[in-house]
């Protein structure tokens, strides 16, 4: 557990966007983006790099959050819907068969190859490999996205009740199934924890849940020799003021960017440690101070 995270910025957007990016200014590669291109990806039928989500909205800053920035656009982050399609439009059209199909990404492949051979574009390769990527997926994404054949005693691990409905307890699961299958970075994203009024009734909501699907992630994880290979990075943006805002109704926190908790397990991060701390107050992060450049060199 770090309890002395320090962060530059106040507001949602830039927030976000810096501690998945090092910047606070959007178009910069995303950490998924740098694994992935750095460490490439044990997966052939997935995507490196793949991002579920959770709550009643996307987070703030959008695709920007997982894009590649200055870095070919293969290594970009794959968003993988909780309901319906995995990906729209991955699925063939009614009457289209696999080998008319299989023909069709033949010819378009051999165009882009001889543009490739012209012109070195590293956006030409990017888009051969996603056509291939996306052959692939279609018998791919749909299996990992089918929870059917897990257990009654997993589901209920993570607190799952019904496995087609989506919630950050299955895109827990689905996260095991993915680094299972070789994927080399996986985002997680649950919202609305903004809680500038209710925040007492509100944070034991979203404790409910996330807590028992983030046990049971790192209990599985331990349970399958999984663990000690696997980073779990579990952060927010920023921290919450230590004192209160409002004074009409139930009080709620502020954005607060000089301290702020995070936690992080597995791949041999050492567990009972708490790093650092704040004044007394909660106030400022004062002893071993983190910044978000401090974590990305540590992941």
């Amino acid at each position: 557990v770090i309890r002395s995270m320090h962060t530059d910025a106040i507001n949602h957007d830039p927030a976000i966007t810096f501690f998945q990016t090092g910047s606070q200014l959007p178009g910069r590669p995303s950490m998924g983006a740098w694994m992935t291109y750095g460490l490439g990806s044990e997966c052939a039928d997935l995507p490196g790099f793949v991002v579920l989500q959770s709550g009643p909205r996307g987070p703030r800053g959008g695709a920007s959050l997982w894009g590649s920035g200055m870095l070919p656009s293969t290594y970009q982050g794959v968003p993988l819907r909780g309901q319906g399609d995995p990906i729209l439009n991955l699925t063939n059209p009614q009457g289209v068969a696999a080998a008319d199909q299989r023909k069709v990404i033949d010819a378009v492949r051999e165009l882009n190859a001889a543009r490739l051979a012209k012109t070195g574009d590293d956006e030409i390769s990017a888009r051969l490999n996603a056509y291939e990527m996306a052959y692939r997926m279609q018998t791919s994404a749909p299996e990992v996205m089918d929870l059917k054949g897990e257990s009654k005693a997993t589901l209920d691990l993570y607190g799952i009740k019904d496995p087609a409905e989506a919630s950050f307890a299955r895109n827990c699961l689905l996260a095991r199934r993915l680094v299972e299958r070789g994927v080399r970075f996986i985002q997680l994203y649950h919202k609305d924890w903004d809680h500038h009024g209710g925040v007492k009734d509100g944070v034991a909501l979203k404790a409910a849940e996330i807590d028992r699907a983030c046990m049971a992630l790192i209990t599985d994880l331990k349970q399958r020799g999984m663990f000690e290979d696997t980073l779990i990075v579990w952060s927010g943006e920023f921290g919450r003021t230590p004192m209160k805002q409002g004074d009409k109704g139930p009080v709620g926190r502020d954005h607060h960017n000089k301290a702020m908790s995070m936690w992080l397990a597995g791949a041999g991060v050492k567990g009972g440690l708490t790093h650092g701390a704040t004044d007394e107050l909660g106030y400022a992060a004062v002893d071993k101070v983190c910044t978000v450049h401090d974590l990305h060199a540590t992941m």
